[in-house]
């Protein structure tokens, strides 16, 4: 895929590839042996995630890796050369795939740490195997995770479960990460694409327009109080109600056929 930005003119240490057939868009850290991610990488991910949610072709965006780990962090040495300007700016490039409207799914096998870890935290999705291990272990060079990751893993698993891991760099195997809530599912490493293919044929099934609108009610209200929660969700139903998708959604049920959704 070619990008109009110059700086995406050549992508460090990942690749991008869109089956427009399928309507999705694959980001594929690709630095062996581990995929490590480097400082400029980060914004380079960033610029892609706003890329390809602007793509009217992509419904689907899909994070994997190269090889037989997701990533095992950052550049440790980048972080001493960084500027304060480059450091502040982690976070909000890591959140790319949050911010994204379109649905995000994370492949994760082998190990997942550090930043990995984080982006991964970030999409809406994570497919992880019997391989994978989840870790965030910056306390071992005198760190915190500085991307997001003690706040959203916080926000699934609890803080005694989040100390747990932050506090004793402690690793997390994928098994034990679908238990905890972390990941989506978890399978045998074979399989992990054909899981991540069938789930993409999944949510390309439902209305474009509907998946927007859930996930970003969902990612809002996610701090709200109980009663704005549901004020804002039945916001959003409303305005759905006036959609053709809703609306072919209800004719193609009392019809018993499969809906043809259009984004509407």
């Amino acid at each position: 895929m070619t990008f109009a930005d110059p700086r995406l003119a050549k992508l460090d240490g990942f690749r991008v590839e869109i089956d427009a057939a399928r309507e999705r868009a694959d980001v594929i850290l690709d630095r062996p042996p581990l995929n490590v991610i480097s400082m400029p990488q980060r914004d380079q991910l960033r610029l892609v995630f706003e890329a390809l949610d602007e793509n009217g072709t992509v419904r689907i965006i899909v994070l994997r890796s190269a090889g037989e780990h997701f990533s095992s962090g950052g550049n440790i040495a980048g972080f001493l050369e960084a500027s304060p300007e480059t450091v502040s700016k982690l976070a909000w490039n890591i959140a790319a795939p949050a911010r994204c409207s379109k649905p995000v799914i994370a492949a994760n096998r082998g190990y997942c740490f550090g930043v990995g870890f984080e982006i991964s935290l970030a999409c809406d999705f994570r497919l992880a195997t019997d391989t994978t291990q989840y870790a965030l272990p910056e306390q071992r060079l005198g760190q915190i995770p500085g991307s997001g990751g003690s706040a959203r893993l916080q926000k699934i698993v609890g803080i005694t479960r989040t100390k747990d891991i932050v506090m004793r760099s402690r690793r997390i195997a994928g098994k034990v990460a679908h238990e905890w809530g972390i990941a989506t599912d978890c399978l045998a490493d074979a399989k992990l694409e054909a899981a991540t293919d069938a789930l993409v044929d999944e949510l390309r099934a439902f209305s474009p327009l509907a998946q927007r609108t859930a996930k970003k009610l969902l990612n809002d209200t996610e701090d709200a109080m109980l009663s704005t929660a549901i004020e804002l969700e039945g916001h959003c139903y409303s305005r759905l109600r006036q959609s053709d998708d809703f609306r072919e959604g209800v004719e193609a049920f009392h019809a018993k056929r499969p809906p043809k959704f259009r984004g509407t």
